[in-house]
């Protein structure tokens, strides 16, 4: 009669295991199942160019020769507060009219030009009106792509030069997590609903030569979590949630074989 009781509690021991198995291998991220399960390398990724000044674009500008100022006065006093921000912060925001309002110059339109070629034409309107061999530098700071997964800073990262490449900002966020898996690193690019996805592994050399790790605005980076490390961390679950219950079973397996006896 033991024997059945013993028999019986052990059949129901194994099956509690079985459930919370189920459970841990259920909690698997749901970043990783996202990006392995929904999308398919595509050899098609479109090739980053040198990006183009577009309406909306948030853009720094300064003289190089004066490093507070675009012009070498400081702004009038009797500027708007908007004029003054701006001049302080050396920003403009690109207009749907595809001109920037830059201080004595006025309106200049910038939209369709690469930020070298914006840096030319501004440095040669001042040329001519104010400035003497003006050295001017344009950034456009709206531009960003996003880290996510096995990463030590995940996040948004700004692409403040042009051709900046995958292992830069891998670099920014301080690297890959001791869990990443190297070879699959996945760049996401193009509309939600039909992505471009291409696979870098970071294991061959060859790789860094791929153009699709020249980043492009609105880039997603991705890097999954390695085999050996889901494996670890599954066990790891599964051990933190079997164990309080595998020894209330035990117990209550003990108590009732001994109010038996």
């Amino acid at each position: 009669m033991n024997r059945k009781i013993l028999n019986h509690h052990l059949q129901f021991v194994l099956s509690i295991s079985s459930i919370l198995l189920l459970f841990s291998s259920c909690s698997y991220k749901q970043d990783q199942v996202l990006f392995e399960g929904n999308t398919q390398p595509n050899t098609s990724i479109s090739v980053a160019t040198i990006y183009r000044i577009k309406p909306q674009d948030i853009l720094q500008v300064r003289n190089l020769q004066n490093v507070k100022y675009i012009v070498d006065d400081a702004p009038s006093t009797s500027s708007s507060s908007s004029s003054s921000a701006n001049a302080d912060n050396q920003t403009y925001q690109v207009e749907e009219d595809s001109t920037i309002g830059l201080p004595v110059l006025g309106n200049v339109k910038v939209a369709g030009l690469t930020r070298y070629e914006a840096e030319k034409k501004i440095a040669y309107l001042y040329s001519k009106t104010l400035l003497k061999d003006p050295v001017i530098q344009v950034k456009i700071l709206n531009l960003k792509v996003t880290l996510m997964g096995e990463i030590k800073t995940p996040g948004n990262y700004p692409l403040l030069k042009d051709k900046t490449t995958l292992t830069e900002v891998l670099g920014e966020a301080g690297g890959l997590t001791s869990k990443a898996d190297e070879k699959n690193i996945k760049i996401i690019r193009g509309p939600q609903e039909n992505p471009q996805v291409t696979e870098i592994d970071l294991g061959k050399l060859n790789s860094l030569s791929n153009p699709a790790c020249i980043l492009q605005n609105q880039d997603i980076i991705y890097v999954s979590e390695s085999r050996h490390a889901v494996k670890n961390e599954k066990l790891q679950n599964l051990s933190n949630i079997a164990q309080p219950a595998l020894t209330l079973l035990n117990t209550v397996l003990i108590i009732f074989t001994l109010s038996k006896q």
